[in-house]
């Protein structure tokens, strides 16, 4: 392994790099490096130089890293500030030499300092975070379904409880569509808030690269009062048969709804559309319900499942503080880090209405890395998993199925968002 040397230099950017950032950035994720006055312009829109993070290697940018503020909807309501991690990259000549490892030390450490109380990403590869305090806490599935096989015969024709199915236009949706996702993540335990400039680019109002767009047609449920209570935005291909059959493919690039009346429809509508023979489902919960809203739910494949939401603990009094716990109960909680941000004993008094945590030198029940308190702190995973796989050790007999009692969801976390 060849040590980082002391001309690579990684530092928060300036406003006139951010062209060589961009390049960098292209370069990692396999796109054209070329840099165009439209990225470039639409860059300066959304790149902090102050959290954003580059490595330069005689002048030339070799590795970048972002970071921006975001609030996680944890388990019970409440949301907790977030230092969420996105554009990373080292180029391929410069792998190996801790690039990685110095940008997010200092990222993280910032982030302990602004007290934020977690941090998030997105892996593009798994084996990459753990070793930084990050594990997984939500999941994702994408379903794949053969409409003709749902058993919509014949087809649905629209909601039969007193709602309606209307498709609306993009400027509709930037109107109706931030207090519906705002609806949603309240209630939806590793949701994410969705900026003004999101709701720009996936309407199209914002084009950062111009090529890669699809127009796309929205649909909304409203209840029979006419409250908006779910959103699909989706596209559609032209395929044909030689028969003059038609192939056609629905792909779903946002489905929210508030209500399972409102998902139903809209999954149904889907299901519904004259020449569609497929509908990709685009990023769900695991647990979803579409399967079960069909005839057939053999009709929905599953094409993709995949971890999603990564989370690092950097406050762990206040990470299990502002949650709800499905039980009452104490649970004494060895908490190890590496990196010196999050480690220490802490005993939790959790309730339905919400925890208590301190330090204490009481006996722990668990020792367990801060990477996978970060797995459990959502509900999804099950300390009994872990210490089975050997990543949770048990300091008292049962102490594991305890903290799924207290721990675990009845329904799983889903993060809705790429970022």
């Amino acid at each position: 392994m060849t040590a980082a040397g002391p001309a690579i230099d990684v530092r928060p950017i300036t406003d006139a790099e951010i062209p060589d950032w961009i390049r960098a950035l292209n370069t990692g994720f396999l796109r054209h490096p070329g840099d165009s006055e439209a990225a470039i312009a639409d860059g300066r829109t959304y790149i902090e130089p102050s959290r954003t993070l580059g490595a330069f290697d005689g002048g030339r940018c070799v590795a970048t890293f972002r970071s921006f503020p975001q609030e996680l909807t944890a388990v019970g309501g409440a949301t907790v500030s977030a230092d969420a991690i996105s554009n990373v990259t080292v180029s391929a000549t410069h792998r190996r030499r801790g690039l990685l490892t110095r940008m997010m030390t200092q990222d993280l450490a910032a982030a302990k300092e602004r007290g934020d109380v977690v941090a998030t990403l997105i892996a593009a590869e798994y084996p990459i975070y753990g070793r930084y305090g990050f594990g997984p806490a939500t999941w994702m599935t994408e379903w794949a379904i053969d409409v003709p096989r749902a058993g919509l015969d014949p087809r649905w024709a629209g909601p039969d409880d007193g709602g309606r199915v209307d498709l609306v236009d993009a400027d509709d949706v930037r109107k109706l569509g931030p207090e519906l996702h705002e609806r949603l993540r309240r209630a939806q335990p590793g949701a994410i808030d969705r900026s003004d400039r999101w709701w720009q680019v996936s309407t199209g109002a914002l084009r950062p690269d111009p090529s890669r767009w699809t127009d796309r047609f929205h649909a909304v449920y409203r209840a029979a009062d006419g409250t908006v209570e779910g959103l699909a935005a989706y596209h559609c291909d032209e395929t044909w048969s030689d028969a003059k059959q038609p192939l056609n493919t629905a792909t779903v690039r946002n489905l929210i709804a508030v209500t399972p009346a409102a998902e139903r429809a809209l999954w149904l509508y889907l299901c519904s559309i004259d020449w569609i023979t497929k509908v990709k489902s685009g990023w769900r919960a695991p647990d979803d319900l579409l399967p079960l809203f069909l005839p057939d739910p053999r009709a929905a494949t599953i094409t993709t499942h995949a971890d999603w939401l990564w989370v690092r603990i950097l406050d762990v009094v206040r990470a299990l503080e502002a949650r709800t716990y499905e039980g009452t109960g104490t649970l004494v909680l060895e908490v190890l880090d590496r990196a010196g941000l999050a480690g220490g004993r802490w005993r939790l008094e959790a309730s339905p209405a919400g925890g208590i945590c301190t330090p204490t030198t009481e006996s722990a029940d668990l020792t367990l890395d801060v990477a996978e308190l970060a797995t459990l702190w959502l509900g999804d995973e099950s300390a009994v998993r872990l210490a089975a796989l050997g990543r949770v050790r048990e300091e008292r007999a049962g102490a594991a199925r305890g903290a799924d009692a207290l721990l675990r969801t009845s329904r799983r976390p889903w993060c809705p968002d790429m970022f």
